[in-house]
């Protein structure tokens, strides 16, 4: 991953959102060629010349203080989410330069932590950085009925909103669903920009998707708190959720999702639904799984011995 470049784009693309009248200033005189700030706006509003911040706008960050981090931010207006990722990205430039972070190991689910999703009643998900759903409870699991086979840990939300065709329909509101999943993984990817399943993920979905290389370019961020999914279930129809998410210890780099359905309402109903068909179908794989009283039963040889 490009740092410096991704550190130019992310700038630019603040400043270029923020008109001088939004970031209460009159305009610097002369032909404007570009729809928000100028740079020697921003470096105005930010008390640094307007050199110090085209260099920094060039991704040469060396030797920048956070204190002139925290002015930019606050010319730009950014929310606490940009403000950090601007943040992440200078200081991961200089760890770069100085000496590569190796890459985390790609975390395993415990036991223990399966075993806590299985007691929850209502849809739960543990997930990575890059959306990659590795582990889930049996009514998680029949809410997303296309990732079916794939609970090795396979099924990723970015491949399935962007290369599977039956996502439009799943996803209600699937512009949104999309924006949102592209900003985390931007963010993901800062934070850790030499994770090579993460770089191989973006380089996939920009070579096969037009749609997401537009959003990636746009340098939106987000970080995975609280929300509402709603969705079109091709079985039960229209399901909506609030979400909560939560750092999991002990499983570093993992969240934990819970959906909550609105109490007795058509979602909750439609839950029953997907509980039933789930219990009965792992009845019958259990089933089908025991031998039959003949095969079970012992024959004896005419030695005594049992066959």
């Amino acid at each position: 991953m490009d740092l410096q470049a991704e550190l130019r784009g992310f700038l630019t693309s603040r400043r270029d959102r923020l008109s001088p009248e939004e970031a209460g200033m009159p305009p610097f005189s002369g032909a404007r060629r570009v729809p928000g700030l100028r740079r020697e706006e921003v470096a105005y509003l930010a008390g640094i010349s307007a050199d110090y911040y085209t260099r920094l706008e060039q991704g040469k960050s060396t030797g920048v203080s956070d204190d002139v981090l925290e002015s930019i931010a606050r010319a730009l207006q950014l929310d606490d989410v940009e403000r950090e990722h601007l943040m992440t990205l200078t200081r991961s430039i200089r760890s770069t330069r100085a000496i590569r972070r190796p890459v985390p190991p790609t975390p395993t689910v415990r036991a223990g932590t399966q075993a806590v999703l299985d007691a929850i009643t209502v849809p739960a998900f543990l997930q990575n950085a890059r959306l990659d759903m590795l582990a889930a409870n049996s009514i998680g699991w029949a809410i997303y009925p296309h990732a079916k086979g794939t609970q090795s840990g396979r099924f990723n939300h970015l491949r399935y909103q962007f290369l599977d065709p039956r996502a439009r329909d799943f996803f209600r509101d699937w512009d949104l669903a999309t924006n949102n999943s592209v900003a985390l993984l931007k963010t993901a990817l800062t934070a850790e920009p030499d994770d090579p399943e993460t770089i191989k993920l973006v380089g996939e979905l920009s070579t096969q998707s037009a749609r997401f290389r537009t959003l990636w370019a746009e340098h939106d961020v987000l970080r995975y708190r609280h929300g509402v999914k709603r969705y079109q279930h091709p079985l039960v129809g229209q399901l909506d959720f609030t979400f909560e998410s939560y750092a999991v210890n002990g499983e570093p780099g993992l969240m934990m999702s819970v959906y909550v359905p609105e109490p007795n309402s058509s979602t909750s109903q439609a839950l029953g639904l997907l509980a039933s068909w789930t219990c009965n179908d792992a009845g019958s794989a259990e089933r089908a799984a025991k031998p039959t009283q003949r095969e079970d039963a012992q024959t004896t040889t005419t030695d005594g011995a049992q066959a």
